[in-house]
């Protein structure tokens, strides 16, 4: 399997972790050195100048960077949704994407501003303006939350409704804005219990616009399957539950060393040898044990090319929920096992006590899942 982040440089940016989420700052130099080390370009085509991982690959190092430092691999991953997407289309004989995959192999950073303040519809539809500039491209009025990577990205891809043009069949447009093009405010309210230095401020919309060749879908709102939406739900989902499943992996290594470490004034032998921390221990592997499979085979059928039609959201949307609710039991686990001291802010297992927590807001949320498999098993709810 190709790796693009070695042992030192997962080192490098481990020994920052700690440091930005203390001083809730942003992670700039570990972002210069993942460009460096070609990061950014991973799943581009090696044919367009990147490094032609597969997205389970990518899944892999995204796991070893969260393990490393959660906030940077959380706000990363919304870059490499943004490649995964185009390499989806781009496999797939649409190379409307195709500008998305060289621009990233040249050095820019992509952004995911499409999260919005009580929009439960997600990619189904959007509180934000898309208005007609009259040249075929479109104007964004609106607010987006949860922007990863607010300070380091230079595109950003957003979406907005636009009711203007045929106020009888509105659209949902998705398209990408550019950070010296203006027409945007980044506020500075990142002050959250954990994922801090992923920096995902909101984003005020004023004007921030798209020119036409950069316009890249206008969809009915509603489900759709549309290779573009398709691209979009199963490359974040995918992606998400990798990063996830890279803090677990991190916090049962720590737990595994903690109880080592620590001896029962008791019986004077290690915790590794008590009974009931071995159950926990276990617990947590037995947990753990059964996502890795699944984020291969699922990441691995998307590699491959596999035809599911609406079965992929039911799949990936499963996925991210196992994953990030697997990954809140195995951390508490640990924490229970490594002893008073993982209270502290200074602990890493506090701080990934913290961090996993995120897990539960990003799409799709646990009833959103729910109502994914309770529909393709029983169909839709009656009116």
């Amino acid at each position: 399997m190709t790796t693009l982040l070695s042992d030192d440089l997962l080192a490098t940016i481990r020994g920052r972790a700690a440091i930005h989420d203390r001083e809730n700052s942003f992670f700039a130099d570990d972002l210069a050195d993942l460009r460096a080390a070609g990061y950014l370009a991973a799943l581009v085509p090696t044919s367009m100048g990147g490094a032609g991982l597969t997205l389970r690959e990518i899944c892999h190092e995204q796991a070893a960077l969260a393990g490393a430092a959660p906030a940077t691999a959380l706000a990363v991953n919304m870059h490499h949704v943004w490649t995964g997407v185009a390499r989806y289309l781009h496999e797939r004989g649409d190379d409307s994407l195709d500008w998305l995959l060289a621009e990233a192999a040249a050095g820019e950073v992509f952004g995911f501003g499409y999260s919005e303040a009580g929009n439960d519809l997600v990619l189904l539809g959007s509180r934000t303006e898309a208005r007609p500039d009259g040249t075929g491209g479109y104007t964004f009025h609106g607010r987006k939350i949860f922007t990863s990577n607010s300070p380091g990205w230079t595109r950003l891809g957003v979406m907005g409704l636009d009711s203007t043009t045929d106020p009888e069949d509105p659209r949902i447009v998705h398209a990408f804005v550019a950070r010296d093009a203006g027409g945007f405010q980044i506020l500075d309210d990142w002050d959250t219990v954990g994922m801090r230095a992923s920096q995902s401020c909101t984003t005020v919309l004023d004007g921030a616009p798209a020119p036409a060749d950069r316009v890249m879908r206008r969809i009915a709102p509603g489900p759709s399957l549309d290779p573009y939406v398709l691209g979009i739900f199963t490359s974040f989902e995918i992606l998400l539950a990798s990063v996830y499943a890279g803090i677990a992996d991190r916090a049962l290594e720590l737990a595994v060393a903690a109880v080592g470490r620590r001896t029962s004034m008791k019986t004077g032998k290690a915790y590794s040898q008590d009974p009931d921390i071995r159950w926990r221990i276990a617990t947590a592997a037995l947990a753990q044990d059964g996502i890795w499979p699944q984020i291969d085979q699922i990441a691995g059928g998307i590699d491959a090319r596999e035809d599911r039609g609406a079965g992929w959201f039911r799949a990936t949307s499963g996925l991210k929920v196992r994953a990030t609710e697997t990954a809140r039991q195995v951390v508490d686990e640990a924490i229970r096992c490594s002893g008073g001291s993982s209270y502290f802010n200074r602990s890493e297992l506090g701080r990934l006590y913290r961090d996993v927590l995120a897990g539960i807001f990003h799409p799709s949320d646990d009833e959103s899942a729910h109502s994914q498999v309770a529909q393709s098993l029983l169909g839709p709810l009656e009116d």
